[in-house]
């Protein structure tokens, strides 16, 4: 069993085309010996966005603090505290922080 504190892992800024304002922590991954999920946790500036971008895999969103807009190729939808979101394989998505808090979510992915 691996128990460790958020604030115990390192936020790393994503510095990417079509990435403003985003920070990543790897929470629980493959260094930890997770065999299939990887956990993560990112927080986006006021005005920061993710890629708008597609994975070959389903991964699953918890919204911790903040607001904003889960955007896809259906449109945008209001997010806020509480707010738990399941994107499929092959669908479009962005997380926007319209807010003027940080916006924090959780994402886990499979460790493909």
């Amino acid at each position: 069993m691996i128990i460790k504190k958020v604030e115990s892992v390192p936020k790393e800024p994503v510095d990417d085309a079509g990435v403003k304002g985003v920070k990543k922590q790897v929470l629980l991954g493959p260094a930890d010996g997770a065999p299939n999920f990887i956990m993560r946790q990112f927080t986006v500036e006021p005005g920061g966005y993710t890629f708008y971008h597609r994975h070959d895999y389903e991964h699953e969103i918890y919204v911790i603090a903040g607001s904003g807009i889960a955007r896809s190729a259906h449109g945008e939808t209001p997010i806020s505290p509480q707010t738990i979101i399941l994107i499929n394989a092959g669908e479009v998505h962005q997380i926007v922080n319209h807010g003027t808090e940080e916006l924090v979510f959780l994402c886990l992915i499979p460790n493909v």
